[in-house]
């Protein structure tokens, strides 16, 4: 799965179609993640003492992974780093290699 805990994702179809939020966790055995505020199901509570009232819960179940498209992964932001090093040391190595040849060129006069 390309989809991590903590990823900040987009849910791309079903009932919460468009809506954002943070992965809690994934079920990696069934390719399903668990999104914030997404896919909430209202879960009875049957009051389990004497004196214990019932509830209703709010519960955020699992997405299917195929469903869910990244929205700000770390690896894009390292990947537009590393280009502009990259164009950096280029431009150096060029301004060296001019040097380079300029002095060669004083020594053998």
């Amino acid at each position: 799965m390309k989809v991590k805990v903590g990823d900040k994702v987009k849910v791309l179809t079903g009932k919460d179609k468009g809506k954002e939020g943070t992965v809690l966790f994934t079920l990696k055995e069934k390719n399903r993640v668990v999104v914030e505020g997404v896919n909430k199901v209202k879960k009875h509570m049957k009051p389990g003492r004497m004196n214990e009232n019932g509830q209703i819960l709010e519960v955020e179940h699992p997405i299917h992974v195929s469903n869910v498209r990244v929205i700000d992964a770390k690896k894009e932001t390292k990947k537009s780093e590393k280009k502009e090093t990259k164009k950096e040391v280029k431009k150096e190595t060029v301004k060296k290699t001019t040097k380079k040849s300029t002095k060669k060129e004083a020594g053998e006069k």
